[in-house]
């Protein structure tokens, strides 16, 4: 039997349900130190979220729908670059606990939430500059979501994505035999490959880069190896990565930015 976008969408909705039931309230406030190193980071930063806010640029002015906003982290930081930002989800739960963020770190002027779905988008026509999706598309439908980013963006307008990445079919069956799911990960979310995000945005200006190697996830799930893992592992990552491209083929996590034709 064919899966209905319904029951995609309600099995995403118990998931987020549970994710904001795990999230302690009383620890929302954000390190403030922690937030500048997303308002203006290097453009040859290690780091995947950084990367990804780097490619944002100048946004004062502009319209950026936040694809997937979930508990607001994110939001916050964007809050702070200026933009009307339009900040989406399917949860309400997620969504009341990314307002009560933004209250906690007061930064509640330039965001509108919104209740939607990222299959069937609540905005007009070419309404938005940016779209800034952060591990959002390997929980969607691509065709229709791709769709839906391609009909709000303006003309030369970006779509900015991280998602996580597993080319390998080796690992891919592997992961199969291990059928048990945390009950924060839905039934349907999945790592992507380089060909579905590439043909995600047939048709527009592609770039994209790779972070993450297997090496680091190893030692990531070493608990006594994390420190190394945050500080060394990035930096041994892009190194070895712009050292033998072809090692992107086993990186875990992309960054990609669209940019819709003028």
């Amino acid at each position: 039997m064919s899966l209905t976008i319904e029951q995609w969408e309600f099995a995403e909705k118990k998931r987020s349900a549970f994710a904001a039931s795990q999230t302690d309230a009383s620890q929302l406030r954000a390190n403030v130190e922690n937030i500048k190193r997303y308002l203006n980071p290097p453009a040859d930063t290690v780091y995947p979220l950084e990367y990804a806010f780097s490619l944002l640029g100048d946004i004062s002015g502009k319209v950026v729908l936040e694809y997937g906003c979930g508990d607001g982290i994110n939001t916050l930081m964007l809050a702070d670059r200026g933009a009307h930002v339009i900040a989406l989800d399917l949860s309400l739960e997620l969504l009341a606990l990314a307002r009560k963020r933004l209250e906690v770190n007061h930064r509640n002027a330039g965001v509108d939430f919104i209740l939607g779905s990222a299959h069937n988008l609540p905005l007009p026509d070419e309404s938005v500059d940016v779209v800034f999706g952060m591990a959002i598309l390997h929980h969607l439908d691509l065709g229709l979501s791709s769709r839906e980013v391609q009909r709000v963006l303006r003309k030369g307008g970006r779509g900015i994505f991280e998602e996580p990445l597993r080319n390998s079919k080796l690992v891919k069956g592997m992961r199969k035999l291990i059928p048990s799911r945390a009950p924060d990960i839905s039934p349907y979310e999945r790592p992507l490959t380089d060909q579905e995000l590439e043909a995600f945005g047939a048709g527009w200006q592609y770039r994209s880069k790779s972070f993450q190697l297997p090496t680091s996830r190893f030692i990531e799930s070493l608990p006594y190896l994390k420190k190394l893992n945050d500080k060394l592992c990035p930096r041994v990552d892009a190194s070895l990565l712009k050292t033998f491209p072809p090692l992107a083929y086993y990186s875990s996590v992309k960054v990609f930015e669209i940019t819709k034709p003028s």
